[in-house]
């Protein structure tokens, strides 16, 4: 990774507000497009062949931005057993899945056995695909289940042969905010302590940020500089996703009705490009946006266009849904004058 450019020269939070705020469009883009190209000078945006099934859909946690979750014993509450889990996934490989994000409700039946139950039967199933699973809010969650460490949790996945885990959960790091739309989820710092005891094990993990409902600009900014400072301590961040809140049928949508515009997207990535300096990666998504504004992004300072997506649910039950082939994938790519290049998990870029 390219170490930070000159520490001293890094954007403070004054800065990061100003530019977020003030900068007009244009010129904030292009600003974070030079960054990229120093960072990643062959014009080439990465993707991924994944699938993101989930495993459960009950959830106790129940935050305020998902229409996913269900209660125990509802109806439509399912929970997969571990046959079932690898079955779809067979069947994901089967058309060109090569890594699993695997995440799912915090169903307080489930227990850390369940959890390595699935990952045995991929790896028996499926030997080759990469497993993704299990971001800090859900390690949280099982620790308190299981009454141990999240540690000793994630230990255990590294010992089962798991390398990298997702950086869902995130939502803002602002308590003030987290309070507000997912009060039952593990804070803040609780996040940042287990991504740093990851790190600290070797796993590599992305960060996320889900913006658009009740942050602040300033929200955004404290954010970056609270992952900046850990990816400093560790160096295990590969890369930043942000998508906006989809209100479409979920509690929260209630109070705000309107989806976080194309600018406000193409403005976070920019920033995350100036601001997160010790990141490789910044991923703008023709998924959780438009596909248009996704392909923006990409002259925004990201040099990732996310995943291919091949089952994906929680997005799919707040009524956001988007298909695309790996041949229109590519086609957007080119479009904004990139070559695709399809990578692995660990954004090694892959023998086409």
């Amino acid at each position: 990774m390219h170490s930070a450019h000159n520490k001293s020269q890094r954007l403070n939070r004054a800065e990061g507000i100003k530019l977020i705020q003030e900068m007009p469009l244009g010129q904030l883009m292009r600003r974070a497009h030079e960054i990229r190209m120093q960072y990643h000078p062959a014009a080439r945006v990465t993707y991924i062949c994944d699938t993101n099934p989930n495993y459960t859909n009950v959830c106790t946690t129940r935050c305020r931005f998902c229409a996913f979750w269900l209660a125990n014993g509802s109806r439509d509450a399912y929970t997969l057993s571990p046959a079932q889990l690898a079955e779809r996934i067979s069947s994901a490989a089967r058309v060109g899945a090569t890594t699993v994000l695997l995440q799912g409700g915090h169903n307080p039946r489930m227990m850390l056995t369940d959890w390595l139950a699935y990952i045995q039967a991929i790896q028996t199933a499926v030997p080759d695909i990469h497993i993704h699973p299990f971001g800090p809010a859900e390690i949280s969650f099982m620790a308190e289940n299981e009454a141990i460490t999240t540690q000793a949790i994630l230990q255990q996945l590294w010992d089962i042969g798991i390398r990298t885990l997702p950086g869902g959960g995130a939502e803002v790091l602002s308590d003030r905010v987290r309070s507000a739309i997912a009060p039952k989820k593990c804070s803040s710092q609780r996040w940042l302590e287990v991504m740093s005891q990851a790190h600290r094990i070797g796993f590599k993990t992305t960060a996320t940020l889900m913006y658009g409902h009740l942050e602040r600009p300033e929200d955004i900014i404290d954010h970056l500089l609270a992952l900046r400072n850990l990816q400093d301590q560790t160096g295990g961040f590969q890369s930043f996703i942000p998508w906006s809140f989809k209100p479409g049928k979920t509690p929260l949508g209630r109070r705000i009705r309107q989806t976080a515009s194309a600018q406000t997207y193409l403005r976070i990535i920019a920033v995350a490009r100036l601001m997160l300096d010790n990141f490789s990666h910044i991923q703008s998504s023709w998924f959780s946006e438009e596909r248009q504004t996704g392909q923006l992004g990409l002259l925004a300072g990201a040099d990732d266009f996310g995943g291919l997506l091949i089952e994906e649910s929680v997005l799919d039950t707040a009524g956001h849904s988007h298909t695309i082939s790996i041949q229109e994938l590519e086609q957007d790519i080119r479009a904004m004058g990139f070559k695709p290049v399809r990578r692995d998990s660990c954004y090694q870029c892959m023998a086409s």
